[in-house]
């Protein structure tokens, strides 16, 4: 193929100096109802409030477009998570804080977005949204899983499909023991520990 990248005269490090902070994808693992959007729509709202730039991809709302030619199969889901990692590091290339929340059930696949990223140079955080699918079922917030067990839904994470959980997550959080609030401010700790954002971020109430 005659491809090659175009540089520009505008660098990365130009971009996140304009938006005086660092990029970061942080990536949200989980099975469904575990509570990756609930998060990471509170994380959002926080760095917000302190004037961090972020933008959010979820699940749903990306096979509302880019991936809505994408079933649940292996294949299918392999290729709209390989979607979502590039999409992810092109936002990050911008400056902007990027909050993914995915399912994205094999760990393989995971491993590829963090590898595309640091190959990069980019700064990639794998949150495993840690819940039970007894906890996760008994929320059952879109009715899913109601629809899971009863044949209506085929390949379903936790019920007909499997879930490889992480090994070693950057930050695990367990949903069954704590409050979104306890949650976020976790993930800003760990950011503040990191280097990534100013210990003057205070999580507002």
């Amino acid at each position: 193929m005659n491809i090659s990248p175009q540089e520009g005269e505008v660098s990365r490090a130009d971009r996140q100096a304009l938006l005086n902070q660092t990029s970061v994808t942080i990536w949200f693992t989980g099975i469904s109802g575990a509570g990756k959007s609930s998060i990471a729509i509170a994380l959002e709202k926080a760095l917000h409030t302190q004037k961090r730039v972020s933008y959010r991809l979820d699940g749903d709302n990306l096979r509302l477009g880019l991936s809505k030619n994408l079933g649940f199969s292996e294949t299918d889901r392999r290729e709209n998570i390989r979607r979502v990692g590039e999409v992810a590091k092109l936002i990050s290339d911008v400056g902007v804080i990027v909050l993914s929340s995915f399912i994205s059930p094999y760990a393989v696949d995971r491993d590829t977005v963090r590898k595309l990223h640091e190959d990069s140079g980019f700064r990639f955080i794998e949150v495993y949204v840690d819940c039970s699918v007894t906890e996760a079922e008994r929320r059952d917030p879109k009715g899913l899983y109601r629809k899971a067990r009863a044949g209506e839904i085929e390949n379903f994470t936790g019920v007909s499909h499997p879930y490889e959980a992480p090994i070693e997550p950057d930050i695990h959080l367990h949903t069954e023991d704590s409050t979104i609030k306890d949650e976020v401010s976790t993930i800003i700790d760990y950011l503040v520990d990191e280097k990534i954002i100013d210990s003057d971020l205070v999580l507002k109430s």
